[in-house]
């Protein structure tokens, strides 16, 4: 959040996003600026827990402030009421209190529609969400400002332990804060003593690993997708499955260009080509020989999974994932022998 909201011209915030963390957070830098210098104890009230009457929540925001100048009313997890359940809410945003500042912080599945668009009508909308492809932006931003200084080794070893998984940068952050204070330069030493276990990564590491015929990173990064991923094997299977899929749609004579290779994958007009790009530039690294053993390695690794093999599920894919990485770097490597000879 950079905007600093305005408590006068605020009479409802909904703040939403994919990630507990990060909606936490902000709610509670909203509430700092909502409450404009309000004695919290007096100004705030907050409902929280599995039996909140929104009923309720509707009269203490038509109720004047008390010993305060407004009035901050916070209601979490609006997410898991029904659009029935908020209507109180709704018919209480058509003529809200100039003093009260009504807070809803999403979380328990998703705001009922016309909550959402009563708030988008009558205050703002925060999204903490951050997308896959912000993602790397989004956590060199948040290092960039934090209290501590960690340099550039430091960093490195941020990003590639938290792959995917960039809000847990926020709970490290304030653990390494109290860890060595305010204002403190770390390197990676310091930071990987208090580094758990690794963050999930982007299905699409795993198979630039893989095209890149580098099984050590692949395998790790497997691990990482089933791990801290909490990804089931055969969705992971299926992340291999479309790859070797895209690679067989764009080897063919009659490809040889990034838009042949989008309409060949299906990509829709308008939509980013990048990835019929890569997938033709691996394709051409493969060969069509070593793409078609791939579509068969994936055919008998589904088959294995499913019950045709006494092999545990994550040792299938670990096998699997040699493989593929074999023969993305087998045809690669007879071309650099071919062009010293």
């Amino acid at each position: 959040m950079s905007s600093t909201l305005d408590p006068a011209s605020s009479p409802v915030v909904l703040v939403d996003g994919n990630d507990p963390t990060l909606v936490g957070e902000a709610v509670e830098t909203v509430i700092g600026q909502l409450l404009g210098g309000e004695d919290r104890s007096l100004a705030l009230e907050d409902f929280e827990g599995d039996e909140v009457d929104l009923a309720a929540v509707a009269d203490a925001c038509s109720t004047p402030p008390f010993l305060a100048a407004r009035r901050v009313v916070v209601v979490r997890s609006v997410g898991r009421y029904t659009a029935d359940e908020v209507a109180p809410l709704v018919a209480y945003l058509d003529d809200p209190l100039p003093t009260t500042s009504l807070l809803l912080a999403g979380g328990g599945g998703q705001v009922a529609s016309k909550l959402a668009a009563a708030a988008k009508e009558k205050g703002s909308v925060i999204s903490t969400s951050v997308d896959s492809r912000q993602s790397a932006d989004w956590l060199t931003s948040r290092l960039r400002h934090a209290s501590l200084r960690l340099d550039h080794d430091a960093q490195d070893l941020l990003r590639r332990h938290l792959g995917e998984d960039v809000s847990d940068i926020v709970a490290l952050l304030a653990l390494l804060e109290a860890a060595y204070g305010s204002g403190a330069k770390l390197g990676a030493d310091e930071v990987e003593v208090y580094l758990g276990q690794p963050g999930s990564v982007t299905p699409w590491a795993l198979t630039d690993a893989i095209d890149a015929g580098d099984a050590k990173s692949a395998l790790e990064l497997l691990h990482r997708m089933l791990d801290a991923g909490g990804r089931h094997p055969l969705v992971v299977l299926a992340t291999l499955h479309r790859h070797v899929a895209g690679l067989m749609r764009v080897d063919g004579p009659s490809i040889s260009t990034e838009a042949d290779a989008a309409k060949a994958m299906g990509i829709a007009p308008g939509r980013s080509t990048f990835p019929a790009k890569k997938a033709l530039r691996a394709a051409s690294q493969w060969g069509s020989a070593n793409i078609a053993e791939a579509i068969g390695l994936v055919f008998d690794a589904e088959v294995d999974i499913k019950g045709d093999s006494a092999w545990p599920e994550v040792t299938v894919l670990e096998v699997l994932v040699a493989r593929l990485c074999r023969l993305a770097r087998s045809r690669a490597a007879g071309a650099r022998a071919n062009a010293r000879r």
